[in-house]
This record gives C-alpha cells, structure tokens and sequence, in this order.
C-alpha cells in the first residue's frame, strides 16, 4: 500500500510517501480502505518528536488517527461490521505505528462506528478525533440545557463542533475568535468575542454574572479568565493545559469510544452537526497539510483524501 511515513523523528523533511505492506487484521479488528484521513495538530507533534515521552513509537511510523472509509475484511472475532460497511474511527492504538495517512488501515471494532450518511468522505474523515474532543470535553464539564458555556478558540477544529453539540443540548454558546471568524460562529448558534487582552470583560458584556462553564482549547492563558468568569472550578475543562487540574477542573486526552461516534453521527444524520472543511489534500501531500495546520489559524478541519 501507499502511506506516509516517517523513519526519525523531524521537521516536514522527514515525512515520505512511500511504499509499505499491507496492514494484518487482528481477531477483533477490521481492515479499512481508507477514502479520507483528518489532519490533527497531534499528527504534527507526534512528527515532531514532542509526544516521545508520552507514546512508544516504533519506525517507520505512519501517521494519523482519524478514518473514514470502507470495510474490506473483517477480523474472526467481529460480529459488528461486514465488508463493505462504511465506516469512521478514532484510531488510537497503544503505540504509535500504524496510522490512517495510508491506503489501508487495520482498525479495532472499539474505534469504529458507521459514518454519517449526511457528511461527505471529507467531512467523515475529519469527524472522529475533533467531534470526540468535543463530545467528552462537553460530558465533563456537564454541559446541558440552559447552560452559557465559553468555548475558547471556537472556531477551529475542536471548537466548531464544540458549538454545535452544546447548542443542540440547549445551551448558550459563547465562542472566542478573530473578528474574521465572527459571522461564521454566529452562523453556528454562537455569541462571538474577540480573544486577547480584556477577554473577560467583553463575556461579561455578554454574560454580567459570568459562564457557567468553559472549554479552553487553545491555552495561552484561557484557563486563567476562564477561574475569573466560572463560579464552580470543576467546570473549566482544558484539552492544553495541565495546570487546569490544579484548579479543581478537568484535563481531556480524548479517548477512543465507539459509542460517542454513533452519537456524533446520529446528530450529523439530525442536521445537529456538519464539520467544516477548510482544506482537502492528496495523501501525497501530507507534509503540505501538516505545515498549515502548524499555523494554527484553520477555520474547521484539514483533511486528506485518499484514492
């Protein structure tokens, strides 16, 4: 199969597209053809070398945790998908080795569910990861109708869809962004503000006794005004910053969860969610990708197609 990998750890230089063999299919586990992979700033950082400490790595070492596309075999012990069922994942293993920026790629049942007939390929593949962030960062913080929730960087990968599954809960949704990226959250159900300095004055603008949540998804400082803007410290989660535990919150490394899939496609089927994205690529130009995700100003999703 044709994939992208990498056999040392570096900069974009380090990325090949090259031949490597075909995946096996474990007992539990079903092998994908892969029609579109989501482009994560993990995947980047994993490149990096900056996850070393975190991760076992083995090389060459393919990259990329988000699928989307179509059964082609099945494992023995798999009763829940058939050749030929469409499907998108979470693709997180124990060790980082075989990734989805690939043709094939062999799959645990556990981080799978049928894709959303509502989305596109591209949309699919750059669902999973982004949509679970989103989905279990919610749970924790026990978002629910009549809540007003600040989602820091609302309009990125994780933060668009952070919007959508919070306003479908019935909640009020305040989302920091550029100015450029107002209307566009707006259109999604949310009160935009621009981030940076006096943040927390202009939401209590918008919210004169604070938030009763908030999602910080982007650091640099959004823990801090989120303590000055939320009553109860357990209701600041953070998917960048430790020192949120310290603080009584919650920090959220996305776990895989077939069931959490089935429920963001449920609400993609409802007309609830859409995934937006901003750019598509070749898989041949992964390290293309990669580079403007690093740029960390991607309205929605980069994805790369496949086949």
């Amino acid at each position: 199969m044709k994939a992208i990998a990498i056999n040392r750890y570096g900069g974009p230089d380090v990325v090949e597209y090259t031949d490597l063999p075909d995946p096996k299919v474990g007992p539990d586990s079903v092998l994908v053809q892969v029609r579109a992979a989501g482009v994560n700033p993990v995947d980047w950082k994993i490149r990096d070398g900056a996850l070393d400490g975190l991760l076992d790595a083995h090389f060459p070492l393919v990259m990329g945790w988000d699928v989307a596309g179509v059964v082609r075999a099945v494992g023995g012990g798999v009763a829940e998908f058939a050749p030929g069922d469409e499907v998108c994942g979470y693709v997180r293993k124990d060790s980082v080795e075989h990734g989805t920026y690939a043709e094939l790629v062999s799959a645990p049942v556990r981080t799978l569910a049928r894709r959303p007939t509502a989305l596109d390929w591209a949309q699919s593949g750059g669902l999973p990861l982004a949509g679970l962030t989103a989905l279990q960062s919610l749970n924790a913080l026990r978002v629910g109708a009549g809540d007003t929730v600040l989602v820091h960087a609302a309009a990125g990968g994780v933060g668009h869809l952070a919007v959508q599954i919070a306003r479908a809960r019935g909640a009020r949704v305040i989302g920091t962004a550029g100015e450029r990226n107002h209307d566009y959250l707006r259109g999604l159900g949310a009160e935009p503000v621009t981030y940076g300095e006096g943040l927390a004055e202009r939401v209590r603008a918008l919210a004169p006794d604070g938030v009763d949540a908030a999602l910080d998804l982007v650091g640099r400082g959004a823990v801090q005004v989120s303590a000055d803007l939320v009553a109860d410290p357990g209701r600041i989660a953070s998917i960048t910053d430790f020192g949120v535990k310290a603080l009584g919150g919650h920090y959220v490394w996305v776990r895989p969860d077939a069931a959490g899939l089935a429920e963001l496609a449920a609400l993609a089927d409802d007309g609830r969610l859409t995934v937006t994205v901003a750019s598509t690529f070749p898989l041949a130009q992964a390290a293309s990708a990669q580079a403007l995700s690093a740029e960390g100003r991607t309205r929605g999703k980069i994805v790369l197609l496949v086949g």
